[in-house]
């Protein structure tokens, strides 16, 4: 072909942060093809340093409003680990809670206001107020329960109050939790159910891509986790324990990132929402499977614009999920426990799924309980490398489309992602002249 293609995309919208697509070709020959991160690195590892035990939760779940969840069971799992605090079950339970209803924020969001207007031929959400106002406004009551569960839970919207080592603190009753269970039975189950047919109407305007990939994630016989369990890989049989995932995340620099790239057995691995279905799929509840199935999704799919399928799926999950929980937290009766924590020194890593993916911290602390070092590894991060790797390949296969619809296939490529890019970028390579 002796068209000329010139993509250069700065940023791209409809996710979090900053991001660059640039394309060059000509005459079918493809000469650059680069996902670029510009952000300005961030130092959080830097900020705390220095700080005392009970001062890291509230600093590292700023790091991401959209995971701060997310972000401070990481934390309090990690300064656990390092004093060798163990919390009780009932806590850990209500940490579960929490963790739910993040996971129905974020995928909520991302599903519905981010991704739905590729689907649907627009722009943003705004024009599917006059054509679609019933599934937006479905999305957003599904939104607003997931906000009243974290606020119920976690004690507020966003940069929660009740994560904290040792304990957890309880701002709410039994009463509040059947409440919570009447509301996700009567209003969420049944808003899901009419966003995946939705979805699954115009399914066909996701792209045929596929390239073979790594996927990554937490692993446990006891449920589909999003919490316990080692790190697995579908390249392996080989089980991980999350205190060494340093040596699974392989972290490296490229010119082309303020954001540190990372890889296992492969050039490059996914995590998220897919990386999980790849690794669990087989531990998904009823009514998830059931929507598994509508969409043709099985394990072994490495399309990653179906990434936004597996979100759907995994907010079904957490719902019922959600709903064993209260059940179990009821029956065995909600109790005030005292907070235990003996500060120690020692060094931890705490590992959670984050919406977008796996999330590791470290930190390390002297007897005093004053952290002295941290590496925190952010899901987008672990994601750069195989978004660049996506490029490569599809490219080629679909640069005779012309440059605006390769353009629009690269934007939802980033965005079935939904990467925090402004989270990943970790690194500045300085030079001093």
């Amino acid at each position: 072909m002796s068209q000329a293609i010139d993509i250069n995309v700065h940023h791209v919208t409809r996710v979090e942060g900053h991001g660059n697509i640039v394309v060059r070709a000509k005459d079918g020959t493809v000469e650059k093809v680069q996902w670029q991160v510009p952000e300005a690195p961030r130092f959080f590892e830097a900020m705390v340093r220095g700080r005392t035990w009970d001062e890291i939760q509230p600093i590292t779940c700023r790091i991401c409003g959209i995971c701060s969840i997310s972000h401070s069971l990481a934390s309090v799992r990690t300064t656990e680990a390092a004093m060798g605090i163990v919390p009780t079950e009932q806590t850990n339970k209500l940490r579960l809670l929490a963790h739910c209803s993040e996971q129905m924020q974020s995928h909520s969001l991302h599903v519905g206001y981010l991704v739905a207007p590729d689907l649907l031929g627009v722009k943003s959400v705004v024009p599917l107020v006059s054509t679609h106002l019933d599934v937006v406004k479905t999305i957003i009551r599904i939104h607003r329960v997931a906000n009243r569960w974290s606020d119920l839970i976690a004690g507020r919207t966003t940069h929660p109050l009740t994560l904290v080592p040792g304990g957890f603190p309880i701002p709410f009753n039994e009463n509040d939790l059947r409440e919570l269970k009447k509301t996700i039975v009567e209003t969420t189950v049944p808003d899901l159910k009419a966003v995946a047919d939705v979805v699954l109407s115009v399914a066909d305007k996701l792209p045929a891509f596929e390239r073979p990939t790594e996927y990554i994630s937490v692993s446990t016989p006891d449920y589909y986790s999003f919490y316990d369990g080692d790190i697995v890989s579908t390249d392996t049989d080989e089980r991980v324990p999350t205190s060494e995932f340093e040596r699974v995340v392989n972290e490296y620099v490229v010119p082309q990132s303020t954001a540190k790239y990372c890889k296992w057995h492969r050039d490059s691995f996914a995590v998220g929402a897919l990386a999980r279905f790849n690794n669990n799929a087989d531990q998904l509840l009823p009514l998830a499977t059931s929507i598994a199935g509508k969409f043709g999704l099985k394990k072994g799919n490495c399309n990653p614009y179906m990434n936004n399928v597996a979100q759907i799926v995994e907010m079904v999950q957490v719902c019922e999920h959600t709903l064993q929980l209260i059940d179990e937290v009821l029956t065995a009766g909600l109790k005030t426990e005292p907070r235990k924590v003996e500060v120690k020194a020692g060094t931890g890593v705490g590992c959670v799924e984050a919406p977008r993916g796996i999330l590791f911290h470290k930190y390390t602390y002297d007897e005093k309980g004053i952290c002295t070092g941290a590496n925190i590894c952010i899901p987008t991060n672990e994601n750069h490398a195989n978004i660049q790797k996506d490029f490569e390949a599809l490219v080629p296969q679909f640069i005779d489309r012309g440059q605006d619809e390769l353009t629009l296939l690269l934007e939802m490529l980033v965005r079935s992602y939904d990467p925090c890019i402004s989270c990943s970028a970790h690194y500045l390579d300085v030079k001093f002249v």
